[in-house]
C-alpha cells in the first residue's frame, strides 16, 4: 500500500515537472562573475545607456583600445543597423499583409506582385 502511493503516476508526473522547472530556472540564475576594473569600462562609464548591473556591455572587446571617436562611431553604426533591421521587419509585415509596390522590380518586367512572400520567395 505504501509502495503504490509512491508509484502513483500523478505524483511521478508532478515530480518530473517540478524537477524540469527547477533545472530550467537554474539556467537563468546569475553566475558568479569576477568584477574587473579596466580602463575601458572606466573610460565610458558616464555614457548614455551604461547602467547597472552590467555597466559598459562590451562582450567582444571592441572598445579595448578605443578612444571617444571610435566609441561614437560604433554607437552610430549600431543605431544605423538597428534602424535598418526595424525597417526590414516592417517591410516583412507589410508584404505579408498583402501590400506591394506598384510597377516592376527590374527592366525585364518582373512585377513586385509576382514575387511571393516569406519562405516562398
Amino acid at each position: 500500500s505504501n509502495l503504490s502511493s509512491i508509484l502513483n503516476p500523478n505524483l511521478i508526473m508532478k515530480l518530473v515537472i517540478a524537477s524540469l522547472l527547477a533545472s530550467s530556472a537554474a539556467a537563468f540564475a546569475p553566475a558568479s562573475q569576477k568584477i574587473s576594473s579596466s580602463a575601458v569600462s572606466m573610460a565610458f562609464e558616464s555614457e548614455l545607456g551604461v547602467q547597472p548591473p552590467l555597466g559598459l556591455f562590451d562582450p567582444l572587446g571592441l572598445l579595448e583600445d578605443a578612444d571617444q571617436e571610435r566609441f561614437d562611431r560604433l554607437r552610430y553604426i549600431e543605431i544605423k543597423h538597428g534602424r535598418i533591421c526595424m525597417l526590414g521587419f516592417l517591410g516583412q509585415i507589410v508584404t505579408r499583409y498583402g501590400i506591394r509596390l506598384p510597377g516592376d522590380i527590374n527592366f525585364s518586367g518582373t512585377s513586385f506582385e509576382s514575387i511571393p512572400n516569406g519562405w516562398a520567395a
